[in-house]
């Protein structure tokens, strides 16, 4: 069972707090993060790109000329996809990217994505984090004294007032615990977990564990 550092918004250790083994000192294995971070991705996809279909473009309504007697070629429908301005065949249409991961190789993957955090350094404890206002500048000042770069902060639940004051700030995200997945983990280099947050994390998994 890892044991690690508390501190306190202006970084000094208030003490100690011993990690679930179950939740963070789990091995990654490269090709489970691969494949819950490429899913995610490609949920994320807008999938919007559109072609119309005959049935979609304007015109079309009357023949262009007689079947027969004219000379020229047979023509039902100027929304033909062999006329200019016709419609596309085969064209690309919205759709969703994203595919199933089981729900145990997403439970792992988290695991694996906040062990790796552990066995890297780039996990911090905080006992809270208290501001006046939702100032930018307040919680600018708390993120220096914590020398957060390009950090994901894990609250235990929604605070209106440190969401606001911190999204000005580009190096750092703030979510919750029922929010957090792999990819913001890993694309962030420290991972802060308020200090209540982390029995959040670990009822969330380690639950699973047992099933």
């Amino acid at each position: 069972m890892a044991t690690v550092k508390v501190y306190d918004q202006e970084r000094q250790e208030v003490g100690e707090i011993a990690l679930a083994p179950e939740v963070f000192d789990v091995v990654p294995r490269a090709e489970i993060l691969n494949f819950v971070i490429r899913s995610q991705m490609a949920a994320n996809r807008s999938g919007t790109h559109h072609t119309k279909t005959r049935g979609q473009v304007s015109g079309g309504g009357v023949k262009p000329w007689k079947q027969k007697g004219t000379g020229r070629a047979r023509a039902g429908s100027n929304r033909s996809p062999i006329w200019r301005g016709g419609a596309i065949i085969f064209g690309p249409q919205p759709r969703t990217y994203g595919f199933k991961v089981n729900s145990k190789i997403r439970a792992l993957a988290m695991k694996m994505a906040l062990s790796s955090r552990v066995e890297d350094g780039g996990l911090l404890i905080v006992k809270a984090i208290d501001i006046a206002e939702p100032k930018t500048k307040l919680f600018a000042k708390v993120a220096k004294q914590l020398e957060l770069d390009k950090a994901l902060v894990v609250l235990p639940e929604k605070n209106e007032t440190l969401i606001r004051a911190s999204n000005n700030l580009p190096n750092v995200t703030t979510t919750t615990p029922d929010q957090l997945n792999v990819w913001q983990i890993l694309k962030h280099r420290q991972l802060v977990l308020l200090e209540d947050a982390v029995s959040l994390i670990e009822a969330r998994f380690a639950a699973r564990e047992k099933k």
